[in-house]
């Protein structure tokens, strides 16, 4: 296995742009396979020539730089094709859920005051509509159809002008935008510049050890940063294959990675958890992955013993912020850390710089709870047309994460909770996230969020939402007492809300806010004071 090092330095030197990075890997892998989905294989060489005769053909058809083009289909080849095209063109790829409601995409779409839009089949009529509504003129192009192909797509393809392309633009210039997760209020557009997404992807690359000869496995949709940045990003630095799926299956998921050779994957904590309690009639012994990123304490165990996946990574990043901490291939993982700092393979190339900080603004003494702000030379370029937010996310160059963390006297991160998680009871402050992992260890709940409800007395008590595991039935007083061994007797919830499912943001995380906003809930909820 080389040293990451060694696979960036195999290859020639490029200037950080999408084009240059894969004209870089190209000279040496033309032929080896690139991408494969569920209904066709490109190598290196045919990609090159697919995404240079797609941006001839976007030009013709009035794509410019800086221009927005919105992708609304499920994941496939056609988006890697289109987002080289795009960026060769210096324009910016905006991709979207595909099962966003029509509030949802023509708010995005709006937003983002897209010129064009990429739609599958099945996403078509839900982009007419919602342009409609914001009585906008994009162009509508067909990216693909219900099999996956994209026949419109490889008709522009096919049919390019022979016509030369515009110089290729700057490594700084933007090239995607990722919506965040709105889960504190509409989501932002958070711009990205090529030279970002290539960085983000060779220092990947040195987290996983990736080899050209690995197969990277993707379940995670190409409107989020993990698949695009770590995944795609990852791949292109190492020169590796990607095995791209439409989306996430449970039951398919281990003969997925089996029959398709994957050798990485990169997971959610809620795909981890889905997994580990799956039918073990499901998986395959022979599948070849030595590489799961993203796989939180509790599933460590089932990972590596039952799944025999040797090496496990869980980390942080944002959307705006990718590639923060890692946990290190080399070294024993600490349970539920994030890792340290990341860093890049090239030791020339600076990686993020950490603070954690009081209320106050002042450093926190190593072991101490604070704010984390992050400095790293990766950071968004900007919310789209929000300067005022922009700004507001920063402190004199630092990047406010709004997440509460402590780190280690060995530089070890460790994630608390979100400042907004923060319970306030009988004068102490309760991580939501602690309480989350207590309950989620019960043997028969599947999945728990805990939330600040309003106290008779001030401050705030203690709701659960659970769901429980298909087959278990819970009641309240078997919660109570599951906690009460494990968790000091001001954070045992007062109320129990069970419930037949928690909402999720679309990147899988529990929408707490949606539940805080959900007056019902606590109504359903069963009162333990009064029982």
């Amino acid at each position: 296995m080389l040293p990451p090092l060694d696979v960036l330095r195999s290859y020639p030197s490029h200037d950080a742009t999408l084009d240059g990075l894969f004209r870089s890997r190209h000279a040496t892998r033309a032929t080896a396979t690139m991408l494969v989905d569920d209904t066709q294989s490109l190598s290196w060489d045919e990609f090159g020539k697919a995404y240079e005769a797609l941006a001839r053909s976007l030009a013709a058809l009035g794509v410019r730089a800086l221009d927005r083009v919105a992708y609304v289909a499920p994941n496939g080849v056609g988006h890697v094709i289109a987002l080289f095209a795009l960026a060769r063109l210096g324009a910016i790829m905006v991709p979207l859920n595909p099962a966003f409601a029509s509030r949802e995409l023509e708010y995005a779409l709006g937003h983002a005051d897209v010129s064009f839009v990429f739609a599958g089949e099945d996403t078509l009529a839900n982009v007419q509509a919602a342009l409609a509504a914001r009585q906008m003129q994009a162009t509508i192009i067909l990216a693909c159809g219900t099999d996956g192909g994209f026949p419109t797509l490889q008709g522009l393809i096919d049919d390019a002008p022979v016509s030369p392309l515009p110089p290729r633009p700057a490594s700084d210039t933007p090239c995607v935008m990722i919506f965040t997760s709105g889960t504190t209020g509409f989501p932002k557009g958070v711009l990205h510049s090529q030279s970002n997404l290539v960085k983000v992807g060779e220092a990947n690359l040195g987290r996983l050890h990736l080899q050209p000869e690995d197969r990277i496995l993707i379940v995670l949709p190409f409107f989020h940063v993990n698949a695009l940045f770590y995944s795609l990003g990852g791949a292109l630095a190492a020169g590796a294959a990607l095995i791209i799926q439409a989306k996430f299956s449970a039951s398919r998921f281990w003969h997925i990675a089996a029959d398709s050779r994957a050798t990485v994957v990169n997971i959610i904590e809620a795909m981890g958890t889905i997994l580990k309690a799956r039918d073990r009639a499901e998986y395959r012994a022979d599948h070849r992955l030595r590489i799961a990123y993203g796989v939180r304490q509790h599933s460590v165990q089932h990972f590596r013993d039952e799944f025999n996946i040797p090496h496990l990574f869980s980390g942080f990043g944002m959307t705006e912020i990718p590639g923060v901490t890692c946990n290190p291939i080399d070294q024993p993982n600490k349970p539920g850390s994030m890792g340290l700092l990341a860093t890049h393979p090239d030791p020339a190339q600076p990686w993020a710089q950490a603070r954690i900080v009081d209320e106050e603004g002042n450093d926190v003494a190593t072991g101490e709870t604070g704010e984390f702000l992050v400095k790293t030379p990766v950071v968004m370029l900007g919310y789209f047309r929000d300067a005022e937010q922009t700004q507001a996310s920063f402190q004199d160059g630092w990047f406010k994460t709004g997440d509460l963390v402590r780190r280690d006297a060995d530089g070890y991160y460790f994630y608390v909770a979100r400042k907004k998680d923060i319970i306030r009871r009988r004068g102490e402050n309760i991580a939501g996230a602690e309480l989350d992992l207590v309950i989620n260890a019960h043997p028969g709940v599947y999945e728990s969020a805990a939330i600040a409800v309003p106290s008779p007395l001030g401050e705030d008590d203690i709701l659960a939402a659970i769901v429980a595991k298909p087959g278990h039935v819970l009641n309240a007083a078997d919660i109570v007492e599951w906690c009460r061994p494990r968790l000091a007797a001001h954070k045992i919830p007062r109320y129990i809300a069970f419930i037949d499912e928690l909402p999720h943001t679309p990147t899988h995380k529990i929408a707490k806010a949606q539940l805080r906003a959900n007056a019902a809930l606590r109504e359903q909820a069963i009162d333990m004071e009064k029982h």
